[in-house]
């Protein structure tokens, strides 16, 4: 499938670019400025057993070197995005990566039963930084052992790979992402956004807390795609603050297989197919024949 193609839990993708979960919507609503299916994969906004709405507004706030967002999770649930949106990639002929959450273990496991095994799908991508409701709001994603477990009950649950999606609000990323492969995940993205929060000066109050992306969170997320790299045998997505092609290099020379983009959208909507093309220029003006010849390659 040319140079830029990697393999990814037993799927060929055309590039290794795809979206992070929840900023680029359904897939159709970029179609006005590019074609969805330039990217290796589309991945899902966050999905749960039940519609979810989400929190009030403001969402979104601008901060110097990132952004954070608010939007507590709001989705039209599992089975109203297959029966009126899945449609739509398969007729694409798109890789889709199925972002899911729960509050509950139990929850977790009622939305990857919903998920129907399709040529398409690559994995089940599991949300790890939710607050467990069981557990006093603490995050799934904080506790190795609740990783452990949570994972197991969904590997058991579906023939679908999974994957990992762990939070950067651990001591160390190393230990909680051995957790979810010894609890049988088949990959891991790293990582979400760092907890954050603004005070409005001029109202006096706090308008916001929510999740820090964007550049400031790259060295952050490099470190834990090196890290895990070197201990956990199961492919990598880096996400977190990759804006250009120097920054998706960057993820993928530390070990990340694919990366996933998602601040810079909102910066300017046409990174991604930018980075894809730079990426594509990089490999040949640099005698590379794929990919795979710089996956990791920091660590040589």
């Amino acid at each position: 499938m040319g140079p830029l193609a990697v393999e990814l839990l037993g799927k060929t993708l055309k590039n290794p670019i795809m979206n992070a979960s929840g900023t680029l919507g359904y897939g159709i609503e970029i179609e006005p400025l590019w074609n969805i299916e330039t990217l290796g994969a589309y991945v899902t906004k966050g999905l749960s057993d039940k519609p979810h709405h989400g929190n009030k507004t403001p969402r979104v706030w601008e901060e110097r070197y990132g952004m954070i967002n608010s939007i507590g999770l709001q989705n039209v649930g599992v089975e109203h995005f297959f029966s009126h949106y899945f449609p739509f990639f398969v007729e694409k002929n798109l890789p889709v990566i199925v972002n899911f959450f729960g509050f509950t273990e139990d929850e977790y496991v009622y939305c990857a039963r919903k998920i129907p095994s399709h040529d398409l799908i690559v994995a089940l991508e599991m949300n790890l930084s939710c607050p467990n409701i069981k557990k006093g709001g603490i995050s799934f994603g904080k506790d190795a052992p609740a990783v452990h477990n949570i994972v197991r009950a969904v590997r058991e649950t579906t023939p679908i790979p999974v994957i990992a999606k762990l939070t950067p609000e651990v001591k160390n990323i190393v230990e909680i992402a051995r957790a979810a492969y010894e609890g049988g995940a088949d990959g891991l993205t790293l990582i979400n956004t760092m907890p954050a929060a603004i005070i409005d000066t001029k109202r006096r109050n706090m308008p916001l807390k929510g999740g820090l992306s964007g550049p400031i969170l790259k060295p952050i997320a490099l470190r834990a795609v090196y890290e895990c790299y070197k201990e956990i045998p199961i492919p990598i997505i880096g996400a977190g603050g990759i804006m250009n092609v120097e920054d998706a290099l960057a993820f993928l020379m530390a070990g990340a297989r694919a990366i996933q983009v998602g601040t810079a959208t909102f910066v300017d909507p046409f990174t991604m197919p930018k980075i894809i093309a730079s990426l594509d220029s990089w490999l040949k003006e640099n005698a590379c024949a794929g990919i795979s010849a710089i996956t990791g390659i920091a660590h040589d």
